[in-house]
């Protein structure tokens, strides 16, 4: 941790179902010298999205949302623009969440606390205050997979239109409550009564990010804070609903589309990697001085969460992760995933 200057770390490491141990190292910011416990609160960057498309895959199953059609049948405020790429085919659910839309914008620079935030509405269109681009189609969906914060975006317009609530407000009620998640949120900026629990952002040189961190009204491709604990609490409910044991979030149909590669692309919500007893769901993360990562093993409730206040912190989570592999038996996870 000072070799690479992440100030902060935690941990959480789950084994045949429950969550073995957890722990914090090193301080959540550096001039308080306050240090990080299993409760302090972590920037989850895109591991946002996952959690975003079980929300979505249990609209599906409520029959508000429907996977494979166009969104602009199902969108009421705002429609994907239409262009040469969308002519025959289309922007659908399943395709946002396997990031095969063919929707620009990779990710979000987020805001300084105190600025002025945009609507979705302003975001989607490119609007100020908005400080990215207008999302749109620049590739015929369906036909590659791009990595695209932009759809999760339209996602969650799509999402929060059909429950008729705030994403926040829904998110909790479809995932963060059942999974058991009590101390995460998607409220951006954080409540007051949530401040003393935020870790402080830090750049890969250790310089701490201006106003301790950013705030992202691009709630489901970045928005949740979280802790390792909780994330890991929603890993394992995943991988109970692939497997069809019971205190999972879906039903098994559901789970197992999620955990399904599609035709040319990678799984629908999740990154996959390995085969039989080593095939594991996973998804990395990284906003602005916060970089994580959470991996689970679909056969059995095994996996772990890293979450760092650093912008350096990816080298230290692949370390961490095969190490604790090989400690604990596992199949290897020799790959940047």
């Amino acid at each position: 941790m000072a070799a690479l200057k992440v100030p902060g770390l935690s941990i959480a490491v789950f084994d045949s179902g429950r969550i073995v141990w957890a722990r914090g190292y090193g301080v959540k910011d550096q001039n308080t010298g306050t240090v990080v416990n299993t409760a302090t609160m972590f920037q989850t960057a895109s591991i946002s999205k996952p959690v975003t498309s079980v929300g979505m895959f249990r609209l599906v199953e409520q029959g508000r949302i429907s996977l494979d059609q166009d969104v602009n049948a199902q969108l009421q405020s705002w429609a994907v623009p239409n262009n040469r790429f969308t002519q025959v085919e289309k922007v659908t659910p399943r395709r946002i969440v396997t990031h095969m839309s063919g929707f620009n914008v990779h990710g979000f620079l987020g805001y300084r606390l105190g600025d002025a935030l945009p609507t979705v509405q302003q975001i989607l269109n490119g609007e100020p205050p908005a400080n990215s681009p207008l999302v749109r189609v620049d590739t015929i969906p369906g036909a590659q997979e791009s990595y695209s914060g932009g759809g999760f975006v339209v996602l969650q317009l799509l999402m929060q239109e059909k429950s008729g609530r705030s994403f926040d407000s829904l998110l909790t009620d479809l995932v963060l409550k059942p999974a058991g998640m009590a101390h995460s949120t998607f409220a951006q900026p954080l409540p007051a009564k949530l401040l003393g629990r935020a870790a402080t952002g830090y750049d890969d040189t250790g310089v701490s990010i201006p106003g301790k961190y950013h705030v992202y009204p691009e709630l489901a491709p970045a928005g949740l804070w979280s802790t390792p604990s909780d994330l890991a609490r929603f890993m394992l409910a995943v991988g109970r609903s692939y497997r069809g044991e019971s205190g999972g979030l879906l039903e098994q149909t559901s789970a197992r589309t999620m955990l399904t590669k599609v035709s040319g692309g990678s799984g629908q919500g999740f990154g996959q990697s390995g085969e039989g007893n080593a095939f594991r769901y996973r998804h990395s993360g990284g906003n602005a001085g916060f970089t994580c990562y959470a991996v689970a093993f679909a056969g059995i409730g095994r996996g772990m969460v890293v979450m760092t206040n650093s912008d350096a912190g990816s080298q230290l989570i692949r370390e961490l992760t095969r190490t604790v592999a090989r400690e604990y038996g596992w199949p290897r996870m020799w790959v940047r995933e």
